[in-house]
């Protein structure tokens, strides 16, 4: 089984991707993750993506499809094996040269998991987000709060807010990724392999809703 997940920031993907993959046994596959393990590895694409990075220069798609297809196809020779795909593909181009790669291997993505969720909810979400400055233990200013304002819990560190969680930074993320991602969904669609889920219920109402579409492909 190949999943794709979509979904902005702050809707919940990285929690969301961690039900799934171990409800599901899925392998969890993010763009960023490969680069760097190509990277460290010094493999032969990942030295090639590393002399585009070092000159300030984008990953061209070729590599970061090459890399995401190298893990996918090498998921594991059982018939069961699957992974779920954070992050990838991000425009019509990966997408369409994904769909090259996984079918010269005799595979295909069966479902796009689309997560909507309100913008407002999201820049909610985002700029409320605080974590420790020592441990790293995460809050949110809403959600989850700590028993002290503005103090870590597990050792009374100072919470800080991350330099891209401010508003004006969140509304530009926000922006970029509904002009990315419009037409990848469109794409998709027309595909009929677009699922939406509604990213405004609670956690375990999204999971649930999820589970269903999974279930439903093997049906």
């Amino acid at each position: 089984m190949i999943l794709v997940f979509l979904g902005p920031p702050g809707a919940g993907k990285g929690t969301q991707c961690k039900i799934l993959a171990d409800k599901y046994k899925l392998k969890h596959l993010s763009s960023g993750d490969m680069l760097r393990r190509e990277r460290q590895e010094e493999t032969e694409l990942g030295q090639k993506a590393q002399e585009y990075m070092d000159s300030g220069q984008l990953v061209p798609d070729d590599l970061i499809v090459a890399m995401m297809s190298k893990e996918i196809t090498g998921a594991g020779g059982d018939s069961s094996a699957g992974v779920i795909l954070d992050g990838f593909p991000r425009t019509i181009n990966q997408a369409q040269e994904l769909d090259k790669a996984l079918e010269a291997a005799g595979k295909n993505v069966d479902a796009v998991l689309n997560l909507e969720v309100d913008d407002g909810m999201l820049e909610n979400r985002i700029t409320g987000r605080r974590s420790c400055s020592v441990c790293g233990a995460a809050y949110h200013i809403m959600f989850n709060k700590p028993k002290k304002d503005g103090l870590c819990d597990k050792d009374g560190a100072e919470l800080v807010q991350r330099s891209d969680d401010t508003a004006e930074v969140v509304r530009n993320r926000i922006r970029t990724y509904h002009e990315q991602t419009a037409p990848l969904i469109s794409y998709y669609q027309e595909k009929g392999k677009n699922r939406t889920i509604d990213g405004n219920q609670a956690i375990d109402d999204v999971t649930d809703a999820m589970c269903k579409e999974i279930d439903g492909l093997s049906c």
